[in-house]
């Protein structure tokens, strides 16, 4: 399908992309890299009048590591979180979930702001953020506030970004403990039919396509806080989700999944 007629608007900056959200209201759409609003276009699920196009903002770009943080413009590139040498050292985990995403044509244009603001329960990199306990910055007409990643997650392709905001970083501790990402899929491209991450050895743990929402599977990061090994700890990995049920799988395959891949996921990360 064509997607319907609309306004184009260029913000070079965050602040010039506050201002034009501010004066066309929610009718107005962010314009990142596009591999999650394009395609919703084309099929007439989003019909914004005004795209705000910030893909030339240079001040919401970029990787940087200060001390135990690790922070990156919400513009940064998939593959850009890929290559980093200084983020491979910093956060080894984000930089692999960012290979994983899509293809490499995705991964050139897609951005990580995009991802997490899309808050698709299906994406890689929004569970990659909840177990790191990431924290999103959030920028609107009355200055920057900070949100907590399990905090920024409220529905289905739902996030906690006020209609005249924009998401310009995320910031994640410095973690180089044990880590993996277990992805389940049909093709490497495809979304994750399930997916677990695992960060600092267990202390952090999401699931991807589990839920309405990327969600914390906190059953298990509470067994391991009590001393459970790991195989008693992913036998409770389904406990308190709600997964779909689509042409890809049932919610029953999932909760299996689930289980099936934190078991993986803790026994490369080195949790016993």
């Amino acid at each position: 399908m064509i997607p319907a007629a609309v306004d184009y608007v260029r913000a070079d900056s965050a602040e010039a992309a506050v201002a034009a959200l501010g004066e066309h209201g929610d009718e107005a759409k962010l314009l990142a890299g596009g591999q999650s609003l394009v395609p919703l276009m084309k099929l007439r699920l989003a019909t914004p009048t005004v795209l705000v196009d910030v893909g030339r903002a240079a001040d919401l770009s970029g990787i940087a590591v200060d001390g135990d943080t690790v922070s990156v413009g919400a513009l940064t590139t998939h593959s850009a979180l890929e290559h980093s040498a200084e983020l491979a050292a910093a956060c080894p985990l984000l930089a692999h979930v960012a290979s994983q995403v899509g293809d490499p044509a995705v991964r050139h244009r897609g951005t990580l702001g995009g991802s997490l603001a899309h808050a698709d329960p299906a994406s890689d990199l929004p569970a990659a953020v909840l177990a790191l306990g990431g924290t999103l910055v959030a920028t609107g007409p009355g200055g920057s506030r900070e949100i907590a990643a399990t905090d920024f997650f409220t529905g289905f392709l739902e996030s906690a970004l006020a209609v005249d905001e924009v998401l310009t970083e995320v910031r994640v501790p410095v973690s180089t403990g044990g880590w993996s990402y277990q992805k389940f899929n049909r093709r490497a491209q495809d979304w994750a039919i399930v997916g677990v991450v695992v960060a600092e050895g267990g202390a952090g743990v999401a699931l991807v396509n589990m839920g309405s929402t990327p969600m914390r599977a906190s059953g298990v990061e509470s067994a391991l806080a009590g001393g459970a090994s790991a195989g008693d700890a992913a036998a409770v990995a389904a406990d308190g989700t709600e997964p779909p049920t689509d042409n890809n799988a049932d919610g029953a395959y999932r909760e299996h999944l689930a289980r099936v891949l934190t078991g993986r996921a803790l026994a490369e990360a080195g949790v016993g």
